[in-house]
């Protein structure tokens, strides 16, 4: 997240705004301390963030997931057909 100091931030406000409309966020610091975190206000909080399982039901996992393409991955090692 970049940091500006308050004398940058007063003139570059209609593009930091924006930006940070757009879901960029930032800092806006005084003498080098932060001061304000600036973001949009549709920005959800950190506990309104769903991540995992969000795609649950929408695919399919084969059964042999964790051995599909055995053969031809141990025939690579070995030098054989497709290997060389």
């Amino acid at each position: 997240m970049r940091t500006y100091n308050i004398h940058e931030a007063k003139t570059q406000l209609s593009r930091l705004v924006e930006k940070a409309a757009e879901g960029d966020s930032f800092v806006i610091a005084k003498a080098g301390k932060p001061m304000v975190k600036v973001i949009a206000l549709e920005t959800p909080d950190a506990s309104q963030r769903k991540r995992f399982g969000f795609l649950s039901g929408q695919i399919k996992v084969p059964d042999d997931f964790n051995t599909m393409g055995a053969d031809e991955i141990e025939s690579l090692f070995e030098g054989g057909e497709g290997g060389e």
